[in-house]
């Protein structure tokens, strides 16, 4: 693949990468770096992109197993500031909606990072055959742990309110 294929179809799919960034990052310098971070994994990966799959889902794996892998990095680090929840939202939406997605976000960002990753696939509506495929999980298991992540959702953004 070429560098501008690569500019252009990253450029098409960057919200896939933002939403990522959203889901494991508390603030902007952090989604800011992991951007940056997943964008530099995709490209030195670009090779092994064999086209069996859409790019997508190609990026979705790459983001995710970053951000995964970053995470973790992180996670053995004391974090020292404190965590900002302000999210960059659209000026279109009015105070109502961004505070349901801002709940949305926060209640999202609390669970664990495979439980993320499939919110975040759901969300981007693949199915659940697609969501096993990807993290290594049958169909099934993918929607039972759906079934368990919606009702976790539900009690965490109670909590909220």
């Amino acid at each position: 693949m070429e560098e501008q294929e690569f500019v252009s179809l990253i450029t098409q799919h960057q919200g896939i990468i933002r939403k990522i960034c959203y889901l494991y990052c508390q603030n902007n310098d952090d989604r800011s770096d992991l951007f940056q971070e997943i964008l530099m994994q995709a490209w030195s990966a670009v090779p092994r992109f064999r086209r069996e799959a859409k790019f997508s889902t190609w990026l979705y794996q790459v983001a995710i197993n970053t951000a995964v892998s970053r995470f973790k990095k992180w996670k053995r680090q004391p974090e020292v500031r404190p965590i900002d929840f302000k999210l960059d939202i659209a000026e279109t939406l009015d105070e109502e909606e961004k505070h349901r997605f801002e709940m949305m976000y926060r209640a999202i960002s609390g669970l664990n990072d495979i439980d993320k990753a499939i919110v975040s696939l759901y969300l981007d509506d693949l199915d659940y055959r697609t969501i096993g495929e990807m993290l290594g999980m049958t169909e099934n298991h993918v929607a039972v742990k759906m079934n368990r992540i919606r009702t976790a959702l539900k009690q965490q953004v109670s909590t909220f309110n």
